[in-house]
């Protein structure tokens, strides 16, 4: 022990990042990789009027080879700790040092994040989708819980805690790094400290001003965005008109809340879904590349009139969408977007008088400011969860500014829905060398979800300097990671081979995406299939079981399906025992997205 804690204390000692002076706050060995943790004091109250400080918690991984810089990697919510989100000593973490060669890493988990004084509400914590009154309550309580200390988790004061961590530690100009809310953190820094800012990089932009109260930003644009998801005949078979497919199946049941019982993992249940949690789910689905390949078909299907797939698709998001507080804090969450929001009501106003506000605002809206949807959409916003937020509420103003004239690379993903590309033109601009990489294909979070290789190319060429790429530049289209399923299989009219492997093609391009869609996610639950079965994820999430899987009505799927390579698409492996009164038994053997084998004795091959 005594051998492998000398040359990491010796690295302590040497370590001495780019402009950092002698730090107050010293660091030491905390983790593997390298990682050195310190614990930063900053005050609760700024202005001193209340008393009491905040130990952040900060990770620090020194940079190998040449050393350019320091970069703090700001995570987003507002809720994840970015200690926590970024983890310095995983191997992940290689990807980032690759995007930012000879950057020391410094991620600290906010104020009421992680390991930094943890904002627990458990109520709201448990809360997935509610409804707006139910989250205005869920809001309320969990303010009554923090108490009056509530106010002290705006925007401003996690950017003051950024700048107390690069003073504690000694560095001089610093790099940021943000992700999503990430994004507005960042900015709000280079507002209030300009001159203490090198450059900036912005994943999935929030513009400072926002999130909008009514989400406007969001549902204008998500009309465009789901167009040119399905563009070039990538969602044929499934639909012809994605976004007024959307448009259409929202707008219907808001009017008229659809119930119908579902075959969940813990078996048939009643399923309620208005048109708020279709936007919802919609949104989601740019995290979700499985959820992001059924959409089209579940909601096509619902504008025919089948809401079976798209009542248990909305089933799986809201199971996939469980997380703990450490994972992000939805307290946090509230604290900040409650303190940040440019609502339609001063900071002063009681919560009792704030409705009559919110639905004057909303009445007053013209059309198309809330895209094709009525102007009960604007019920997704954060004005009606804030409604009944403590006093103040709201408001909160970011730094002076104005921008520092630095290097800015934002990157964007050309499906991603809950930050469309509009925001981060609407920064980019503001920025005399501000640059932006779009990544169609691929949603939310880009340099984490583009498989391409594209978007963290560019950054690194940004980085030294040799990136060959207009000032506003597209990566190619990457494709989704499992296919846009087509339309959901039926109950095979004929009793034939021909029919039976047709259900089982459909079949099986969904389970693949449902397969996804819990891959993606930090839940474990086992999803059935529409009309029966299991489907069952190995712990590695390497390969899934399916057991009777059925989503075609007497046509049932069983075997072990097996991921191969990345692709995209991914490619999948494995054999399947095909049986069911509506189906021809057989097996089938799986080789690169081709479905060979016999079918009641006959022989059968087709692509899938």
């Amino acid at each position: 022990m005594r051998r492998a804690l000398l040359p990491a204390l010796l690295a302590v000692a040497a370590f001495v990042a780019p402009g950092q002076a002698n730090a107050a706050t010293p660091l030491t060995p905390c983790k593997t990789n390298g990682v050195m943790c310190a614990t930063v004091q900053v005050p609760l109250d700024r202005t001193g009027a209340v008393p009491g400080t905040i130990g952040l918690h900060v990770e620090v991984l020194p940079a190998s080879g040449e050393q350019r810089g320091v970069a703090f990697l700001i995570a987003g919510g507002p809720g994840q700790g970015s200690a926590g989100a970024f983890d310095l000593s995983s191997p992940n973490i290689r990807d980032t040092q690759f995007m930012l060669p000879g950057y020391t890493l410094v991620a600290f988990d906010n104020r009421g994040t992680g390991q930094s004084g943890l904002i627990r509400c458990p109520a709201l914590q448990r809360a997935v989708a509610p409804s707006p009154e139910a989250g205005a309550a869920l809001a309320a309580g969990c303010a009554a819980s923090i108490g009056p200390q509530r106010v002290f988790y705006a925007t401003r004061d996690h950017a003051e805690d950024i700048e107390a961590v690069r003073a504690a530690l000694g560095f001089g100009k610093i790099a940021l790094y943000g992700v999503s809310y990430g994004t507005k953190l960042s900015l709000a820094y280079a507002l209030a400290h300009p001159d203490n800012v090198e450059r900036l990089i912005l994943d999935s932009m929030v513009v400072p001003t926002f999130p909008d109260p009514f989400d406007r930003n969001v549902l204008q644009a998500m009309p465009g965005t789901l167009t040119q998801f399905c563009a070039g005949g990538r969602c044929r078979g499934a639909t012809s008109n994605y976004a007024g497919d959307v448009a259409a199946v929202a707008n219907r049941l808001e009017a008229r809340p659809v119930r119908a019982k579902v075959l969940t993992p813990r078996g048939a249940r009643t399923i309620r879904m208005n048109g708020e949690d279709l936007l919802v789910m919609m949104i989601d689905s740019d995290l979700s590349p499985g959820m992001a390949a059924a959409a089209p078909s579940a909601v096509h299907a619902a504008r025919l009139g089948n809401y079976r797939p798209l009542l248990r698709l909305w089933d799986f998001d809201k199971r996939t969408s469980v997380l703990t507080a450490e994972d992000l804090s939805f307290g946090l969450n509230a604290a900040t977007n409650c303190a940040d929001g440019g609502f339609p009501w001063q900071p002063s106003t009681p919560p009792a008088q704030r409705r009559p506000l919110i639905n004057d605002a909303v009445g007053r809206l013209l059309p198309g400011s809330l895209g094709p949807f009525g102007k009960w959409a604007a019920r997704i916003g954060t004005a009606y969860f804030c409604e009944q937020w403590p006093t103040p509420s709201g408001s909160t103003p970011l730094g002076p500014g104005p921008f520092p004239n630095v290097p800015v690379l934002a990157i964007n993903g050309g499906y991603d829905l809950r930050t469309p590309t509009a925001n981060a033109l609407t920064v980019v601009d503001q920025f005399p060398q501000g640059r932006l990489i779009v990544v169609p294909g691929v949603g939310h979070s880009v340099l984490t979800a583009d498989i391409s290789g594209c978007s963290q190319n560019a950054l690194r060429a940004w980085i030294l300097g040799t990136l060959n790429a207009p000032t506003k530049a597209m990566c190619p289209h990457v494709p989704n990671l499992v296919k846009i399923i087509g339309a959901y299989p039926k109950r095979p009219a004929t009793r034939t081979p021909a029919a039976t492997l047709a259900a089982v093609k459909k079949t099986l391009r969904e389970a693949q995406s449902t397969w996804l869609q819990v891959v993606f996610s930090s839940a474990s639950f086992v999803p059935r299939g529409l009309y029966g079965g299991k489907l069952v994820s190995a712990r590695q999430g390497l390969s899934f079981t399916l057991n009777r899987y059925a989503d075609a009505p007497g046509v049932f799927m069983s075997g072990k399906v097996t991921f191969s390579t990345v692709g995209p698409p991914v490619v999948f492996t494995g054999r399947l025992r095909v049986s069911g009164p509506a189906a021809v038994a057989g097996t089938l053997r799986i080789s690169k997205n081709t479905l060979t084998g016999t079918l009641g004795g006959r022989r059968v091959k087709g692509s899938y």
